[in-house]
């Protein structure tokens, strides 16, 4: 199976992204696709999907989404373009809170759940997902701070988690340090450096 793979990102749209890597063309299912630029160099977590008819890859910011995926895919009458969709709708934490809470009403707002489906996904899942989400890094106020501010600059959580990345490289910053750092990077990003 093919884990990872780091590119260039030759070409996106709003559910798939095509990556370069040395020449080689790689079409994946991506959600978060709104957090791409041409020509940026990303690794993204993969899974691999083999039906009888089709191979696809689909793609992760990070291993704990992969593995919340794989979960989603484990219930029964949940395929991997619906548990793609749900991670197109709602963050890694929004979800993992949404099924913890029971919330219904949530899992069946989102394109191809209904009501069965919604009850089966807390059903198999609630109260296993807790450890996964305790597994995210843990920043410092500070950065956790700037991040909150970031997202409410109207910066989408993919930009977001990269931004957390390059933060946590710095130690013992002010959170307006760590804000400076992360709109830098993402202007950077913007203009394609």
């Amino acid at each position: 199976m093919i884990a990872f793979i780091t590119g260039m990102v030759q070409a996106y749209g709003l559910d798939w992204v095509d990556l370069n890597q040395h020449g080689l063309g790689w079409h994946i299912n991506y959600a978060h696709a709104d957090a791409l630029h041409l020509n940026q160099e990303v690794t993204i977590y993969t899974y691999m999907h083999l039906t009888e008819n089709d191979v696809s890859l689909f793609g992760f910011e990070s291993n704990e989404e992969k593995d919340l995926f794989m979960r989603l895919i484990s219930v029964k009458g949940l395929g991997p373009k619906t548990a793609m969709n749900m991670l197109m709708k709602k963050s890694y934490a929004d979800l993992i809170g949404i099924i913890e809470h029971g919330d219904v009403a949530a899992l069946k707002s989102m394109p191809g759940i209904g009501a069965k489906t919604a009850s089966q996904i807390i059903l198999d899942l609630k109260g296993k997902l807790v450890e996964s989400s305790e597994n995210q890094p843990k920043y410092s106020s500070a950065i956790e701070d700037a991040l909150e501010a970031l997202k409410n600059l109207g910066y989408k959580q993919g930009e977001i988690n990269q931004c957390a990345k390059v933060m946590s490289e710095e130690e013992g910053l002010t959170t307006e340090q760590y804000l400076k750092i992360g709109l830098q990077y993402l202007m950077k990003k913007k203009v394609g450096g």
